[in-house]
Parts: structure tokens; C-alpha cells; sequence
């Protein structure tokens, strides 16, 4: 699979989004390795580094959804940046899953979660 330079990607997010969008998900992917979901994020702030948190929603079959929330919000949205978030996905109860998550009121990305793995 052919790797884009992170810049690449926040600028193409940004160019594609607006400028009414303060915050977009740019790829949203599961890593096997660490279990985590992983969730690039493009986003105009005052300042890099942003801390973005998952709030799940209740399980619907084999489906589950979430909403990514910026702690820092709240600022002056000045300057294009971009994050890398993992989240860890041990306590997701409906697996394997497809899951959406949705940042402000029109991003959103899927991800196919597969089973838990095996505790050792």
C-alpha cells in the first residue's frame, strides 16, 4: 500500500472540507498489532497538539458508533494542524464490529473492528 506524506493528507483534508470546518477525520484504520484504533484528525486551533477523546455509543448488533470530541475546542481556530489518536479498544463489548465515528456534524469515517484477540 503506497504511504502519503501526513502533510499531503492535512492539506488535501483541509482543501476538500472548508472553511467552515474547524476539525475533519482524515483515515480512520484498526492496528492488530496494538489493538488500537487509530484516527488522524485535521483540525484549525491556536495551537498543535490537541487532545481528542472517544465517546462511545451503545452497541447495536454488529454495529457500534463513537463521537471524537476536542478538549481544546473552545479556541481561536487560527492555524491548520494535524493528529495521530489511538484508542484503545479492549473494553468494545459488540466484536467484531463496523464502527463510525463522527466528528462535529458531517465528518465521519468507518473502520472495520475484527474479534478480540486471544488473551494469553
Amino acid at each position: 500500500m503506497m504511504r502519503i506524506p501526513s502533510m499531503l493528507l492535512l492539506a488535501c483534508a483541509l482543501a476538500l472540507s472548508g472553511a467552515a470546518r474547524a476539525a475533519d477525520i482524515v483515515r480512520a484504520t484498526y492496528d492488530p498489532a496494538s489493538d488500537e484504533l487509530v484516527v488522524e484528525i485535521a483540525y484549525r486551533g491556536a495551537n498543535p497538539g490537541h487532545d481528542f477523546v472517544l465517546n462511545w455509543d451503545a452497541c447495536d448488533g454488529a454495529h457500534a458508533s463513537a463521537r471524537l470530541a476536542d478538549r481544546q475546542g473552545s479556541e481561536n481556530a487560527r492555524q491548520d494542524f494535524m493528529v495521530s489518536e489511538r484508542f484503545g479498544l479492549a473494553d468494545l463489548p459488540c466484536r467484531p464490529a463496523s464502527v463510525t465515528l463522527r466528528l462535529g456534524r458531517t465528518a465521519h469515517a468507518s473502520v472495520d473492528i475484527p474479534a478480540p484477540p486471544p488473551r494469553n
